[in-house]
């Protein structure tokens, strides 16, 4: 392999850009418009001919707004789009002004980098500029570019998507951040963009608004958490030979570890969380005779400590008969609390159904919890969500939620 600039910095080139809006000019006075589904512009008319291909639209000559030059536009059917994260670190998230000279302020919240001095608008405005100030008055506006490779086009580069949301720069940046932190800045990860519709309550107000989603796609939470995530895998057009040297066959991925039922049934403490563990081993098709067997036994024995007619010390030797061990105890190991919420939040995510959106799901756990909202959640409260979306004890927000059967349980 021949040689590289060891201090230039490489980049694939831009194909084009995947946006969430546009501007209506057939008034008198332009008109911001938010779109519900993928809006692709390109300035090569292949691209976008492509993308119609795809996901529907019509292909049209367009014209930014300001002095950019003629491109090609297609306004897509689809809300949610396949995509591939690059290897690297896809993501860029400034607070940013821009001018007609160009970009003025560029700011990561703390520190002004074009001109090097602090934040300017903190300056000006405050600690809470960003609730007073707008870009109207000259603040900057919060800005998230991510890049990805869309599988079903056609040629070599990135996409390009662009928001201003305060929603998705924050979910994009930690889906981005545990993907990547799990799986290696190497790693090629498939996802899926989607335009999701949001609601708001503030002020006695009702606002709607969409929020761009980066959500994962072919693997589970589970598989990111192990880091046994299948890779990005792009399918031949048909008709055409697979490339030189390549395999017969994809090689196949290590399975999963199998969950441990049994570690799993020595941590509950009551009969109904057992014959909820009961469902869920036998909806995953892993119930056999010995843990059908081992888990009516333990529902018994937690049923009589709740009678107070079993109690699990009985048979223990007094204290000055116990053997004892000289050894100090290790000292625990510290847990990263943000990190097993988030990787909890993300298992839930992949439990529910494929129609649930993020809000539906945010909904749902703040129905299930005295109207209080994931971002207060701890993670013993997060394992109890999980292990009642698994256990189909959560509906879908507006639908009722099936009722437990207690046929399906032996005990």
């Amino acid at each position: 392999m021949g040689s590289r600039i060891i201090t230039l910095q490489r980049q694939a080139r831009e194909l084009g850009r995947l946006r969430t809006g546009y501007t209506d000019t057939s008034g008198t006075r332009p008109r911001p418009v938010r779109s519900t589904t993928w809006i692709a512009t390109s300035h090569s008319a292949e691209y976008c001919e492509a993308a119609a291909g795809i996901w529907g639209g019509t292909v049209e000559k367009w014209k930014p707004l300001g002095a950019g030059a003629e491109q090609y536009r297609v306004i897509t059917d689809a809300p949610a789009i396949d995509a591939i994260l690059p290897p690297g670190d896809p993501l860029a998230q400034y607070y940013e002004a821009w001018s007609r000279s160009g970009c003025a302020r560029r700011c990561d919240g703390e520190t002004e980098l074009l001109s090097d001095s602090s934040c300017l608008c903190v300056q000006d405005w405050g600690q809470d500029w960003h609730k007073v100030a707008g870009p109207r008055d000259g603040a900057c506006q919060m800005t998230t570019r991510l890049g990805v490779i869309l599988p079903d086009m056609p040629d070599m580069g990135a996409w390009r998507v662009e928001t201003h949301s305060y929603y998705s720069a924050s979910e994009i940046a930690a889906a981005v951040d545990l993907l990547k932190g799990q799986l290696g800045t190497a790693a090629m990860v498939p996802v899926r963009l989607r335009i999701e519709p949001r609601t708001r309550v503030s002020g006695g107000k009702t606002k709607q608004f969409p929020v761009v989603t980066l959500g994962l796609r072919g693997a589970t939470a589970g598989q990111v958490m192990s880091g046994q995530i299948p890779t990005a895998e792009v399918a031949a057009p048909a008709g055409q030979a697979p490339a030189v040297g390549a395999a017969d066959t994809p090689a196949e991925l290590p399975a999963a570890p199998a969950r441990d039922w049994l570690a799993d049934l020595q941590q509950l403490t009551t009969a109904d969380e057992v014959r909820a563990l009961y469902r869920e081993c036998a909806q995953a098709g892993q119930m056999t005779a010995d843990l059908s067997h081992a888990m009516k036994e333990h529902a018994d024995l937690m049923a009589q400590a709740a009678r107070g007619s079993y109690r699990p010390d009985a048979d223990r030797r007094p204290e000055a008969e116990m053997p004892t061990d000289e050894t100090p105890a290790p000292a625990p190991v510290p847990v990263d609390e943000g990190a097993q919420v988030d990787g909890l939040w993300m298992q839930c995510m992949s439990a529910t159904p494929d129609d649930w959106s993020t809000q539906d799901l945010v909904e749902a756990y703040a129905a299930r919890h005295g109207g209080e909202l994931p971002d207060d959640a701890t993670a013993a409260l997060l394992t109890g969500f999980l292990k009642a979306i698994k256990a189909g004890q959560v509906a879908k927000p507006g639908e009722q939620a099936p009722a437990e059967s207690g046929d399906a349980v032996p005990f």
